[in-house]
């Protein structure tokens, strides 16, 4: 008989079969019928035979009923596993699976090695056909498309000898959390998730169970490809969410992100609409694509960014604790991670780069993508011939300092933009107005450097709506709309650092140092920024920015000013203003595109 696996305090087995559920049935009806007119000692000690604690089996038989009850039909299923069995299964089927010197878990996930926007589909349904989005980040899809897709994903996972499901909480906050079930025929995946997700207690498990409860479930089929000839379909790969029947269906990819911001997907439909949808913008939910901490006085800090921003690796800070790395909510109760774990990209990984990151690569992690030595298993991080997306996945008790539960019931302080900027034109720090925090979370600039895609020679501008554009739901203007309440209802100063280039353009100036950029963000925390009087910010020209007149703690003046800094480089006085032009008529030309639904104020605050 295979094995069981829940995550309980008493694991006995690691998997379960069909002649478990019936041995559960079996239990259910002794209990229910011949055991009644025993006394509470004597079904304790009856029980007390069996091996393993009362429960289960029942929750056995219900996972299995309610597997079944979904077309899935196979008769073993991998639950909750602990980390070592998923290992294990990892070594024995997925080719390319192997353990690290540190402990942590290296897997591939073939051709995809990152996320496919462009696959992604909305199902159209009557109930959220006003709210979403529609365009070129929530393509259309029909519902028989969806139903076509769904069949195919679970055909395939009929075919497979084992199955690995996981159950987890997208949201550490009970009144808000969503419950989500993950399907899949990979080891890793199931690892992955169990580190994403928010892990349940033996009592919430029963949540999953209960009839009239369905979580959220997540068909990871990815393995096998869509069928192109599906309406709707433009490549081998569908990434498609149906928010009426609470189900994803992924085929074409096995990039575990795409489960991951799946996830958040769903989080950023649902949340605006909770409590109430009536209530004003201020005291509903807000999805945040945004890293956050706390320090010792209560001070919640936001960090907004796309990747490679810093948002991961400056959110990690030795004196303030970690609330998550990457997706939130903020709330009229405070703010709550959405995630059980952190994601991480380990290009370049180093422990006296990223110390709390580099120690949480261990047994229990998951590292995607990454090239090592076979004999000594050491990783090669700056090894990039497979990917330079290779990440790492770990849970959040991972790191020393991290809040668990991962939320606090404290209003943000400190709203942080963080943007790479490549053409090194934007200042290292700038304090904002209010205006110019929606101006600036609504374009969500950032740049690709050469080198980082194929084809890209010099810097590229990126704009993505709220940092995080591919996983919005709702038009961008909602989420800034509540954005803009809270500020005004909670009151928080607002900076926009730049961690890009300084000196120059990508291939000329230098990248700003770590070094500094920390000690910008520990000015922002210990208050030395707030300090400054009005009279020591100067407006920059052409962004309008405010930025400071001298040197911040070890950060050189010349440092934080970029024309300066363009200067002492040997840069032309002219050729600084030239490349600030460019780059302000791109923000002004993807503004476009969101002006007629911005005051008038909002609109005046982007570069001139």
């Amino acid at each position: 008989m295979p094995a069981f696996s829940v995550p309980l305090q008493q694991r006995n087995k690691t998997a379960f079969s069909q002649k478990d559920k019936v041995h559960a049935q079996l239990m259910e009806q002794l209990r229910n019928a011949e055991l009644q007119g025993w006394t509470p000692e004597q079904v304790k000690a009856a029980l007390s035979m069996e091996v393993g604690s009362p429960g289960i089996f029942e929750q056995q038989a219900s996972v299995m009923n309610q597997v079944n009850e979904l077309l899935l039909d196979v008769d073993e299923i991998y639950y909750n596993s602990p980390a070592g069995v998923l290992y294990e299964q990892a070594l024995k089927h997925e080719a390319g699976s192997a353990i690290m010197s540190s402990g942590a878990l290296a897997v591939k996930s073939g051709k995809k090695t990152g996320r496919s926007p462009l696959d992604k589909r909305i199902v159209f349904e009557e109930a959220s056909a006003d709210d979403v989005w529609w365009g070129k980040v929530n393509v259309k899809l029909d519902y028989k498309s969806f139903l076509t897709n769904r069949e195919r994903a679970v055909d395939y996972l009929n075919l497979q000898p084992r199955l690995y499901v996981v159950d987890g909480f997208g949201g550490w906050e009970k009144d808000y959390r969503v419950p989500v079930r993950v399907i899949t025929s990979r080891a890793y995946h199931a690892l992955f998730m169990q580190n994403m997700l928010v892990p349940p207690t033996e009592e919430e498990l029963l949540e999953f169970t209960r009839r009239g409860h369905k979580p959220f479930v997540i068909y990871n089929a990815g393995v096998f490809p869509c069928n192109r000839q599906t309406d709707g379909m433009t490549s081998s790969t569908s990434v498609s969410v149906s928010f009426k029947r609470k189900e994803m269906v992924i085929l074409g990819t096995q990039y575990a992100g795409e489960m991951k911001k799946g996830v958040f997907t769903i989080m950023n439909y649902l949340m605006p609409l909770m409590p109430k949808r009536e209530l004003p913008p201020a005291d509903r939910a807000l999805p945040l694509h945004a890293s956050a901490n706390i320090g010792p006085a209560n001070d919640v800090s936001i960090f907004f960014g796309l990747s490679g921003t810093g948002k991961t690796t400056l959110s990690a800070d030795p004196k303030r604790a970690l609330i998550g790395d990457d997706e939130h909510v903020w709330h009229p109760g405070g703010v709550f991670n959405i995630e059980g774990g952190c994601y991480a990209k380990t290009i370049g990984m180093t422990r006296e780069k990223e110390p709390e990151i580099y120690d949480a690569i261990r047994f229990g992690s998951v590292l995607e993508n990454v090239v090592f030595n076979e004999a000594t298993g050491e990783v090669d991080f700056e090894d990039t011939s497979i990917t330079e997306n290779t990440r790492v996945a770990y849970p959040l008790q991972f790191i020393p300092n991290a809040r668990i539960p991962a939320k606090v019931e404290h209003q943000p302080k400190q709203i942080i933009l963080l943007t790479c900027d490549a053409f090194g034109v934007l200042p290292p720090i700038s304090k904002l107005t209010k205006e110019q925090v929606m101006y600036h979370f609504i374009s969500g600039y950032t740049a690709k450097v050469a080198g980082t895609e194929e084809g890209v020679k010099e810097p590229e501008a990126t704009f993505s709506a709220c940092f995080g554009a591919p996983f919005l739901v709702w038009h961008p203007s909602v989420y800034a709309e509540m954005l803009s309440a809270k500020l005004e209802k909670h009151g928080a100063s607002a900076f926009l650092v730049n961690t890009g280039w300084v000196g120059g353009p990508y291939g000329i100036g230098q990248r700003c140092s770590l070094k500094y950029t920390r000690q910008l963000i520990d000015a922002i925390h210990d208050g030395s920024l707030a300090a400054l009087p009005e009279s020591e910010w100067e407006e920059m020209p052409i962004f309008g920015l405010s930025m400071p007149k001298n040197g911040i703690k070890d950060v050189p003046k010349e440092i934080l000013r970029p024309a300066d800094a363009w200067a002492k480089a040997g840069q032309a006085p002219e050729q600084f203003t030239k490349t600030a032009k460019n780059l302000a008529d791109l923000f002004k030309k993807n503004f476009k595109d969101f002006a007629a639904k911005c005051s008038p104020s909002v609109q005046a605050a982007g570069p001139k």
